[in-house]
């Protein structure tokens, strides 16, 4: 289908989704958001898309933060069911079944930095800016960020972000755990497919598993977490991915994965 707020391309065994509102640094209004969900269910049941690139269009934003102009005009309940829409498609986006890689090309504010949390995981642009700033506008995240902050970088890191409003730059988001690499403007979506197809280099079936072993495990006591994994492990054992993963390695050759 075609789409009036994002772009979709396809990279190799990588889709590529863009923010395309440049003009308002890539706001999250609802019809953007409407067409992230749509997009992400498309790919999610699309067995030759084996990773997501995120990223948004221009150079100076990913996602300057939710539209403002929708913010002023919403009454408390309006306000309640605005965040409970926002906070399921981010969690469609985590749970998906296939990694998602943010690649933030500037500033991530807002819901912008909450929905790069959202992704699998996160590289950086050194001239991309973090921040939750909601308070300077008498409100606090809406769309998962008070939850998913202080689980990426500790109680107090999050919560002097999220009561400051602050701002911080790439190295900052580096040091406190937020993205997990930095590098040159120029290189930012080349370093991005570099990670997706190493990604789609690996069994599609254990990746995902991986994925669901660490989301549902963090939430879990330990002991819980690792029959979980044991779990996971079996279940993967029984493919035949597993059964070409370990037949090829034995063979010294390239594995053919199915998917199944």
């Amino acid at each position: 289908m075609s789409y009036e707020n994002i772009l979709l391309e396809m990279r190799g065994a990588a889709a590529l989704i863009t923010l395309n509102r440049p003009k308002v640094l890539n706001a999250l209004n609802s019809a953007l958001l409407h067409e992230l969900d749509t997009a992400l269910a498309s790919l999610a049941a699309d067995p030759q898309v084996r990773a997501i690139l995120l990223t948004g269009a221009g150079e100076r934003a990913f996602a300057a933060g939710a539209d403002i102009q929708e913010l002023a005009k919403l009454s408390a309940l309006e306000g309640q069911q605005l965040a409970l829409r926002g906070q399921r498609i981010l969690d469609r986006l985590q749970h998906c079944g296939k990694p998602v890689i943010a690649c933030v090309n500037g500033f991530a504010l807002g819901g912008g930095c909450e929905l790069a949390m959202a992704c699998t995981l996160r590289i950086a642009s050194e001239t991309a800016k973090f921040g939750q700033p909601e308070v300077k506008l008498g409100l606090i995240p809406g769309y998962g960020g008070s939850q998913r902050l202080p689980r990426l970088i500790g109680k107090g890191a999050a919560l002097k972000l999220l009561l400051t409003g602050e701002m911080i730059s790439a190295a900052d988001a580096l040091r406190l755990g937020l993205v997990e690499e930095v590098v040159a403007p120029g290189q930012l979506l080349l370093r991005g497919e570099e990670i997706a197809q190493a990604i789609a280099a690996a069994a599609p079936v254990a990746v995902a598993r991986c994925m669901e072993a660490v989301h549902t495990g963090l939430d879990l006591p330990l002991h819980q977490a690792l029959e979980l994994e044991a779990s996971l492990f079996g279940l993967c054992c029984g493919t035949e991915d597993k059964a070409e993963g370990t037949g090829a390695f034995l063979e010294k050759r390239p594995a053919l994965w199915k998917g199944r």
